[in-house]
């Protein structure tokens, strides 16, 4: 039987199946420039990740501006364009209820940047015994 608080378990096939249309419609506005506000029109913002509340009602959309410059400048403008990117992408997606927007930016770049060096530390080598090889011989 599912767990209907969610607690302990991973996102619905439902949640990712909406994040990923909400993903795809505010990717395609962006892209477009579909919004008339010139703050959003000066910087290109890639949406890797929409993540859904288990209600279907929020959508929190993980941001980044390409070239990583103006992060601040790129939230506060999707921020206050949040109500009508919200009716762009009902005209999009078809839901019941159309989720309200939260922006958030992307880390998932500088943690995978972080992970990264510290593999590659002196000490990580050291203990994997993959000093003298690259591992590409493998």
């Amino acid at each position: 039987m599912k767990n209907k608080t969610g607690s302990g378990s991973g996102p619905s096939q439902r949640q990712l199946r909406v994040g990923e249309l909400v993903r795809h419609a505010l990717s395609d506005i962006l892209s477009r420039g579909d919004l008339p506000d010139p703050a959003l029109a000066r910087v290109l913002i890639t949406v890797p990740e929409v993540r859904m509340s288990p209600d279907l009602k929020i959508a929190t959309c993980y941001v980044m501006p390409l070239g990583g410059k103006g992060e601040k400048e790129a939230i506060a403008a999707l921020a206050a364009n949040a109500k009508p990117l919200r009716g762009e992408i009902s005209r999009r997606v078809e839901l019941k209820y159309t989720p309200e927007l939260r922006f958030r930016l992307d880390t998932s770049f500088e943690e995978g940047a972080r992970i990264d060096a510290l593999l590659r530390s002196p000490d990580v080598q050291r203990d994997l015994g993959t000093n003298e090889t690259d591992g590409d011989d493998e």
